[in-house]
Parts: structure tokens; sequence; C-alpha cells
């Protein structure tokens, strides 16, 4: 049986089958991280997408339930060179997640480096549904820009992860990953989840809020950047990926589509003020514009978008990368437990 995987430019890359049947359609991107499969599928920043796996081996470790990022995968295909075991693959097909392996994956990288992200279409039986045919149907798709996907990723209604801690934090989540909520715990927080919806009134009350990490593009999530402006200086923030790009919205800076985004575990950022650099695990396909304005902390080595805000004003910062490092390299490890015992000595 024959697989394959289809771009918006027709471009076709054939493979073999190794997950759920039947066709996935979103958009295609690539992760360079080298470890971290099962995390990467469960992270609800990869609604929607098809991702493709750099490494050339995937699955070769076994899956744990601890590793997941949610409680579900959100991604809807991974793309494979080669297949690394089969609880991997078993996986794949009880959670519905289409697999492909056998893919000229270097040849894809360069095709969505040249050509950026696209939208497509992972297909696990071409006899099921021919080249022609889907390649109508991948066109017809809604492109990511646009599209606001946090309310499909969101609590529907507040829950408490841990009630223990010095100080109380309220997470947002507008697609938050298990690891954020985890190492506020462990750093002394006690922390409760709130939907993407919350009003600036409910979340004010906490001693600390975390903006959390999420799918899609922030320009439509007008609601959510003005309960933002709204907390700035009444309670200290903290936004993270998706909730760092929305500080910058709520703050008068602008927002754009990245070419292939940033996915992956080695991405170099540079802390201004130290001239230190930090290796760090990114997820995201939208970006903050350059800006030299003073409270752009951080920047992307690779292309120069803002990677951290500090507003001491207003008792806000922010970053772009994942500090929780779920999975990743532990450069950026110190910052959410310093926020959390800034949030104690303010007590």
């Amino acid at each position: 049986m024959t697989a394959y995987l289809l771009l918006e430019d027709g471009t076709t890359f054939r493979g073999r089958s190794v997950g759920a049947s039947g066709a996935a359609f979103g958009e295609a991107v690539f992760t360079t991280a080298m470890t971290g499969y099962q995390e990467t599928v469960t992270d609800p920043s990869y609604a929607e997408q098809l991702v493709c796996f750099t490494a050339p081996m995937v699955g070769n470790y076994g899956m744990a339930d601890e590793r997941g990022e949610s409680a579900r995968p959100h991604a809807r295909a991974a793309l494979m060179r080669r297949l690394g075991g089969t609880e991997w693959a078993d996986w794949l097909r009880e959670h519905g997640v289409v697999g492909i392996e056998e893919l000229d994956t270097r040849t894809l990288v360069l095709r969505l480096r040249e050509g950026g992200a696209m939208r497509a279409v992972a297909v696990a039986d071409e006899d099921a549904l021919p080249v022609p045919e889907a390649l109508e149907q991948v066109r017809s798709q809604p492109p990511m820009e646009g599209q606001s996907l946090v309310a499909a990723v969101s609590t529907p209604r507040p829950y408490v992860h841990s009630e223990r801690g010095a100080v109380r934090v309220a997470v947002v989540d507008y697609g938050t990953k298990r690891s954020i909520l985890h190492r506020l715990e462990r750093a002394g927080a006690a922390v409760t989840v709130f939907p993407h919806s919350a009003s600036a009134d409910e979340l004010a009350g906490h001693d600390g809020v975390v903006l959390s990490n999420g799918p899609g593009d922030p320009e439509p999530l007008s609601d959510e950047a003005e309960t933002v402006r709204s907390l700035l200086g009444r309670v200290p923030v903290l936004g993270i990926c998706l909730g760092h790009q929305l500080l910058g919205l709520a703050t008068g800076h602008r927002t754009y589509k990245l070419p292939f985004g940033h996915r992956g575990a080695n991405h170099p950022v540079l802390e201004r003020r130290s001239s230190r650099v930090l290796v760090t695990s990114q997820n995201h396909g939208f970006a903050v514009e350059r800006s030299e304005a003073v409270e752009a902390t951080h920047v992307s080595l690779y292309d120069g978008t803002v990677e951290g805000f500090h507003f001491p004003d207003l008792r806000a910062r922010s970053v772009q990368f994942h500090p929780e490092a779920g999975p990743g390299p532990h450069d950026a490890w110190p910052l959410l437990e310093s926020w959390v015992r800034e949030l104690e000595a303010a007590r």
C-alpha cells in the first residue's frame, strides 16, 4: 500500500503507511529536534499541522504516557525517513494519526525552506485518494494565516492543576503544554488553568498570570489581546510563545507569518543585556517583527525577530521560546523559577 504526502504546489513524496488509515489535511512543517517525537505530536501548538521530523529515525525509544504534552495528539500526521519502533507505529494508529515512513525528508525540508510551509495532505493509501483528487482538496483548504485555533485546544472551564504553593498563578490556556504546568508546580506555585476566554477580572486576583503557548495566527485573537492589555499593570504577567506574541500585540508591536517557522530544539537566542546566547526549544509559525525598542530583550540569531520582552513598569515579560524545555536544552530553565521567586518576594 503506497502512502504519499502532497504539497499544494503539486510536489508529491511517496512512502509507506505506518500509522492510521485515511487522509490528513493541514499545514506541512518540519522540526529539527532530534528527540521528543511524542511531545511534538501531543503539543497543542501543532494543531492542524503535518510534522516532518528531520531526525533520520523516529520512534526508537518507545512511548510513555508521562511524556505527553496533552491528553491527545494535535498534529495530524507524522512524516519520517525511517520508523524506529513498532510501539510508536501502534500509538499513531491507536490515536488516529497518519504516519508515513520512507519519505525523502531531506528533499521535503529543502522544499519547505525554499517555498515556505504549505497546505498539504498525508494520504495513507493512494488507491483510496488519488493524487489529482487530493490536490484539488488541498488547494481548497484555508491557509494557516488568519486562522484562530485556540478555542479548539483550550480547556472549556477552569481547573486546578496544583492546590499547594507559595504563590497563586493563573495560566491562560491557549494550548498549554503539561510541562509548563509541571515546571510552575515544581517552582512552588499553586496553579489554576483558565480558558482562553477568561476575563481580566478573573485572572487579576492571582499573584501572577502566565499566557501560554498555542497554535495558529495571533492576529485574529483581538479579544485575547485586549484581555492582556487590561491585565498590564494590575498583576505580573509572563507570556510564552503565543503568549509572547499576544503581549507584543497588546503593547503596540506587530506579528507576521514566518516563511517556514521556528521548530526544533537548537534555536540560538541572544539576550541583549548580557550578550549571552541561549540554545532554546521553539515551535511557532508566527513571530513578532524586529524591534530596537528597549523592551525587546531577546532576539533570534537566525532572523532577528523578537524573542523576549520586558516591561518593568507594566510588570510584564515574555519569551518566544519554551523555558520549560519539554523537550529541549535547559539553557532557559531558570526563567520560570526566577519569575515564581519574584512573585513570592512581592507578596
